[in-house]
């Protein structure tokens, strides 16, 4: 079998092994394939591993003699699932490989938001505790989490890691999500509406999928409905955001900051309106990205392949 790997620099930069999938198959890795290059790069490959390079329907009919894509993400909207099945392609996808990852930062930006730590490092370097008067100062206002009110839309497996670690901290917890739990299946989680987890919420932190429902959900009318003091952290997908509405919902002192890990065009073009936005901290979509995740996610893609070679798919994403 050979096995091409589009774009395989951002799951494994050097750091980690491809051996897994060179004993499946010949395998071919290429750090990045721009659009042009796809079918040339794949035009004999029987399997493609792709994160990011989109397979839509037009890629796919120029490939003859594929027969299994194995998407490096839990997302797998890069691909024209319904295309691959008509022409008999397996697609499988790697579910719940970076859940503590991306739970780690949404922590990050909340912590951050709590004490202020860069800015008050650089405020030190700069000489300003050497000048003070006093043992100690704070330039920004300091809070605890403890008694503060999470905010969760969506309640998958990262959405359910959020929640355990919020409420160890002592935060009330509120969720929005299209499937609702059990009381016993949520302990100490309260499921509202959108409505009212907006409005009653000290942070709200996004944990759903992109859906044509969820494109735009935190717009200039939600953003209306959260506290001026309400802090709002996105490590979902950028498309769930109306950027220039939170910019400006920032700018203004609607809510009081926001932390965001993507954005709706990635990288981001330099006048992009969040870069410049008041309190607004950006991570280069960084949640999924600790090494302990990356392998994680090539130990499941590789034996997703395995599978699919022994007859059995795992992580079947179509039909």
């Amino acid at each position: 079998m050979k096995i091409v790997v589009l774009d395989g620099y951002t799951a494994n930069p050097g750091d980690l092994s491809w051996s897994e999938f060179e004993k499946l198959g010949t395998l071919t890795v290429y750090d990045r394939t721009p659009a042009g290059q796809i079918i040339e790069r794949a035009a004999d490959a029987e399997a493609i591993l792709t994160n990011k390079v989109p397979l839509d329907a037009a890629v796919l009919s120029q490939l003859p003699k594929l027969r299994y894509i194995g998407v490096l993400a839990t997302g797998y909207n890069i691909v024209d699932t319904a295309a691959a099945s008509e022409r008999g392609i397996v697609v499988t996808n790697v579910p719940d490989y970076s859940s503590r990852s991306v739970t780690q930062l949404v922590f990050a930006f909340l912590l951050e938001f709590c004490h202020h730590v860069q800015l008050h490092s650089d405020a030190v370097h700069a000489g300003q505790w050497s000048r003070c008067a006093d043992f100690h100062f704070a330039n920004y206002p300091l809070f605890e989490l403890a008694g503060r009110t999470l905010g969760i839309v969506g309640y998958g497996s990262i959405g359910r890691q959020v929640a355990e670690v919020a409420r160890a901290f002592g935060m009330e917890v509120v969720v929005h999500t299209r499937t609702p739990r059990a009381p016993e299946e949520a302990p100490g989680v309260k499921f509202v509406s959108l409505e009212e987890l907006l409005s009653v919420s000290d942070a709200v932190t996004l944990h759903c999928p992109l859906t044509p429902d969820t494109a735009g959900l935190i717009n200039s009318r939600t953003l209306g409905l959260m506290k001026r003091t309400a802090f709002l952290i996105n490590t979902a997908r950028g498309g769930h955001i109306v950027e220039q509405d939170l910019a400006d919902a920032l700018n203004e002192g609607r809510i009081a900051g926001a932390g965001l890990d993507v954005l709706s065009v990635e990288p981001p073009p330099a006048d992009h309106p969040l870069l410049g936005a008041c309190n607004c901290w950006v991570t280069p979509h960084i949640g999924w990205a600790t090494r302990e995740a990356r392998k994680r996610l090539l130990a499941v893609a590789a034996e997703n392949l395995k599978a699919y070679l022994g007859g059995s798919p795992a992580n079947r994403v179509n039909g």
